[in-house]
């Protein structure tokens, strides 16, 4: 009852009229942001992070709530009327969306991608009412040791699971954890500063957020497509028909039920969820024929489950601090930017803030449905922008907010550094999402295992603690282990089966 109390008084400040005005900004433009291709959530969010630079973070979080959502949401049109898909969980929705816009039904296709997104947002957000307050409840009993265990298993997950090589993930891991390492440590001592007095303090998450995302990504996608606006296909009125409702409704249900908890653990991601939806459809579809040539369930399905992991991605982040997609990762670089870390205590001290930055969330998927059906037309027409002005503007906008964090010229020089950072990362393959995870948990894996060794006297075993820690590594140590216990024992053990 506690919590309902806590969430209706969330409504209450939410729907005040500039609360209201602030999430209606928020949900237009970051689905403004995230309709342009190859601009994704975490893109989006990134880019407009310098936006909220002096409201107060109430009025911050609601607005970004909206960004958040309406980024999830605009990566669908790209993905259905450009086949061209913000990031990869956008790559499955693209499959079948585009072919239905190809056949004449772009209109279906942004249809249920939109319903869908706003009932799976729906029942994931309730779902994050739910679950987030006993997690809260097990994390405050968490000490020092629990805690660095929990992000050294974060930094296993982010590394070994995603991308195409282990190596480049720890590669760009290493890289993350020596821009968070930059500055004066805990002890007084300055820390690969190169005598550079603005390096002190360290380097702002915001504008290596900035730099990796917003630049690095511009850079490149410049650098590798046309560079005159792409064919779009016309767009009518977004509507759906009754047989596309009844096709569409469990896909929408199925996809939330995936999407979710893939969103709460480690590199769970959007990834897999999707997938699993467009695979599960492709089964249970009563119209087989249509899958490869645009069938609805293939777009309702994935869409749902990506816009439910965007969910649950706020569980651990919210109850625990821990950042499981480059979203997430950015949404933790916003809270810092306020002085505010999430975790157990959050809940605490700043009860009324985290309430109402959920309560916002169901305001604001109901204005992205309100907001996307009538004018996606127009969203359309964003697609025709020139390449050159589109890119030129994401550089100066980012390079605008990344000035705006404490007005010096030199936040700009490492602004373009790290964004050709960000270009190199993508051009030999290097993950994004390790890079920022070592920026932000670095410092404070740091701070977690300095205390527990100070606890145990500087005792290797004061980094062990209870049975929690003991499981993470046992996790970290199969996550670790499992490709050479395929590679020596499965794979001999398999030919030998072949052979006899």
């Amino acid at each position: 009852m506690d919590n309902l109390a806590n969430l209706l008084d969330g409504f209450a400040n939410v729907v005040t009229p500039t609360n209201l005005l602030i999430a209606l900004l928020g949900v237009t433009i970051g689905t403004a942001v995230g309709v342009l291709p190859g601009i994704g959530p975490a893109m989006t969010v990134a880019l407009l992070l310098p936006v909220t630079y002096g409201m107060e973070p109430t009025q911050a979080f609601i607005m970004f709530a909206g960004i958040f959502y309406g980024g999830m949401y605009g990566g669908s049109t790209t993905s259905i009327l450009l086949n061209t898909p913000g990031e990869s969980s956008s790559v499955v929705t693209a499959i079948e969306g585009n072919k239905m816009a190809k056949a004449g039904r772009a209109a279906q296709a942004l249809a249920t991608a939109a319903i869908g997104s706003f009932v799976a947002g729906t029942i994931a957000t309730l779902l994050l009412v739910v679950v987030t307050p006993p997690v809260v409840s097990f994390a405050i009993s968490l000490g020092a040791p629990d805690y660095f265990a929990l992000m050294l298993l974060a930094f296993v997950a982010v590394t070994a699971v995603l991308g195409a090589s282990r190596v480049r993930g720890f590669a760009s891991l290493l890289l993350g954890l020596v821009i968070g390492v930059v500055g004066i440590d805990q002890t007084g001592q300055q820390r690969l500063t190169l005598g550079i007095p603005q390096l002190a303090d360290g380097i702002d998450v915001v504008v290596v957020a900035v730099g990796i995302f917003a630049v690095g990504e511009a850079l490149w996608i410049a650098a590798h497509l046309r560079r005159r606006a792409a064919e779009v296909i016309p767009v009518g009125q977004p509507w759906m028909g009754r047989q596309d409702w009844q096709r569409s409704w469990k896909p929408w249900l199925r996809g939330t039920a995936f999407g979710f908890p893939f969103g709460a653990v480690p590199a769970g991601g959007a990834e897999i969820p999707t997938f699993l939806s467009y695979v599960t459809e492709k089964k249970l579809t009563k119209h087989p024929e249509e899958f490869g040539r645009g069938a609805i369930e293939g777009v309702a399905g994935p869409e749902a489950a990506n816009n439910a992991s965007a969910a649950g991605t706020l569980v651990p982040l919210l109850a625990i601090g821990l950042p499981t997609n480059a979203t997430a990762a950015v949404m933790l670089a916003a809270f810092q930017q306020y002085g505010i870390q999430p975790g157990p205590l959050l809940f605490e001290r700043e009860s009324g803030l985290v309430w109402t930055l959920i309560a916002s969330l169901f305001v604001g998927n109901l204005l992205l449905l309100v907001l996307n059906l009538p004018l996606a037309p127009a969203w359309a027409k964003l697609l025709r922008i020139p390449r050159p002005y589109l890119y030129a503007g994401i550089i100066f906008f980012a390079s605008m907010g990344a000035y705006a964090v404490n007005a010096s010229p030199f936040d700009l020089f490492l602004l373009l550094t790290i964004g050709l950072l960000g270009f190199g990362m993508r051009r030999f393959g290097l993950p994004i999402l390790p890079l920022i995870v070592g920026v932000i948990l670095g410092p404070r894996a740091e701070l977690q295992g300095r205390r527990a060794l100070q606890l145990s006297g500087g005792e290797l075993h004061g980094l062990i603690g209870g049975w929690v820690s003991w499981s993470i590594y046992a996790i970290v140590a199969v996550v670790l282990l499992w490709p050479l216990v395929g590679r020596f024992v499965v794979r001999p053990l398999r030919g030998r089966l072949v052979t006899g």
